[in-house]
């Protein structure tokens, strides 16, 4: 593994993931899990009445790549749409497949760069965005009394 993969702005981000617990009264829950690493994510979330995320918990149990991630999704969504973090995950996929140039409009993603090369590292990166996306959508369905597609 390069050095750079594992530089120290990952390894910060890797010790100082926020929300760090479960969220007691979650409207929605979603535990991702990679079958190559088999790093754990599981967020869950409440929205506000404009259905923003309003509070969230996670509990990561991954590599600091994964944790970095965890932690970069954890600093920037409360007040984001199910749309928001679906666009988000979308993004990162896409730039870590080398599909896009840039990460899209999520703070700080362009850490993973030296991971590009890692396909094998990409689904635990990507594990923090899935869940907090599908707990969303999920949670905002249950408020409109539909089932998530």
């Amino acid at each position: 593994m390069s050095a750079a993969l594992y530089n120290a702005t990952i390894l910060r981000l890797a010790a100082s993931i926020p929300h760090d617990e479960r969220l007691a009264g979650a409207q929605a829950t979603s535990e991702k899990r990679s079958p190559t690493c088999g790093s754990r994510v599981t967020v869950d979330v409440a929205l506000d009445a404009e259905g923003r995320v309003a509070a969230i918990g996670q509990e990561v149990r991954a590599c600091a790549l994964g944790q970095a991630s965890a932690s970069l999704m954890g600093e920037h969504v409360v007040g984001r749409t199910a749309d928001e973090l679906e666009a988000a995950r979308v993004a990162l996929a896409a730039y870590l497949a080398g599909e896009r140039a840039d990460p899209g409009d999520w703070p700080g993603l362009d850490i993973f760069l030296p991971a590009r090369a890692y396909s094998a590292r990409h689904a635990s990166i990507r594990l923090a965005f899935e869940a907090a996306a599908e707990a969303a959508r999920t949670a905002e369905a249950g408020r409109r009394g539909e089932t998530a597609a």
